[in-house]
């Protein structure tokens, strides 16, 4: 093990599961990654909050979702290894599960209620109202009576021009669009329908802008965009893997790491990694079994692929070429953000 670590914070669930009551002790991990060697060690909660499932990280501030029904997001400042919690504050919807920074607000997308919420930040990065200064609702449905009853939001991402901000709406099959006026967000249509049933869920762009990759969860597919001034066009539509599973395949999270695009696929329990090419399209290099289950997070740290395995409760590293290099077991982790 080498000298330098790489902490990082790791958001779970309930032990129990996703859909079971909070306040069950989970909480904020901590962990460290040994950059030469790809080994996690010194796993410590840090703090309890209730189902933090999705972490951000802004100077000495962390965010976390409180994915409940009464849905939450607070803050946390970082005090050297330890955090430190200064505010909690309504998320303006139900199961919050994913946030963005973007300049001086936090973006929360709520995924039950299918609401965008819009929290406004202080100068040091603390929350500078007592909850949203905007709730942005939707309305649609999709043919899944199951699961697109109704919008959903599950993922906020910024434009890569800078001018718009987009939500990912599982519920509807659609990237809702908002530009910016006044200080403000203003619904603007939307900047790619996708095709009925197929449940988007995370996008990620190119280096260079011009094209959108959105894993489809409910039909197991990774799409690619052309992005022009906010608006994005199918071109390719893949399989996110092609190794069977013996229950529905969930593709979740989606990076881009240079020019390849790594995503984790749930019940399938694997990393499929693809190629970018040069023109933006997209080919399948392999399928990386992985020793836990239900990927539903990961990141590329120090040339590692961190994989939050949830139902198996445990992290795993991957090196480049897909081999694993380390698990830790750590009750029911959901999100890994670098510290």
């Amino acid at each position: 093990m080498s000298a330098q670590q790489t902490p990082l914070w790791i958001g779970t669930y309930p032990v129990a599961g996703a859909g079971t009551p909070v306040g069950l002790g989970e909480g904020i991990w901590r962990v460290d990654l040994d950059p030469a060697t790809g080994v996690l060690s010194n796993a410590r909660q840090v703090v309890e909050t209730p189902s933090p499932s999705f972490l951000a990280l802004h100077g000495s501030v962390l965010y976390a979702v409180n994915e409940q029904t009464d849905g939450t997001v607070s803050a946390f400042d970082v005090v050297g290894d330890s955090l430190v919690h200064r505010a909690t504050v309504p998320s303006g919807g139900a199961d919050p599960c994913h946030l963005v920074l973007d300049g001086d607000v936090l973006l929360v997308a709520n995924y039950s209620s299918g609401t965008l919420g819009v929290l406004p930040l202080d100068e040091d990065g603390g929350f500078a109202t007592q909850g949203p200064a905007q709730v942005l609702a939707h309305v649609g449905s999709g043919p899944d009576e199951d699961r697109q009853e109704s919008p959903h939001a599950h993922f906020v991402a910024l434009d890569p021009s800078g001018a718009f901000v987009l939500v990912v709406d599982l519920g509807t099959d659609e990237i809702r669009r908002y530009r910016r006026e006044g200080g403000r967000l203003v619904e603007d249509g939307i900047a790619a329908a996708l095709p009925a049933g197929k449940g988007p869920r995370h996008v990620v762009f190119s280096a260079d802008g011009r094209f959108a990759y959105v894993v489809g969860e409910l039909d197991v597919t990774v799409r690619v965009l052309a992005w022009e001034s906010g608006v994005g066009t199918v071109v390719q539509t893949l399989p996110a893997t092609t190794v069977p599973a013996a229950e529905r395949r969930l593709p979740s999270h989606v990076v881009r790491d240079g020019d390849r695009l790594l995503v984790g696929v749930r019940a399938s329990d694997v990393l499929a990694r693809f190629t970018i090419r040069p023109d933006g399209l997209l080919e399948p290099v392999a399928d990386d079994a992985l020793p836990g289950a239900w990927p539903r997070h990961l990141d590329v740290v120090d040339g590692w692929t961190v994989v939050a395995e949830q139902t198996s409760g445990t992290l795993t590293v991957l090196g480049a070429d897909g081999t694993v290099a380390s698990t830790l077991a750590l009750p029911s982790p959901t999100c890994v953000v670098r510290a």
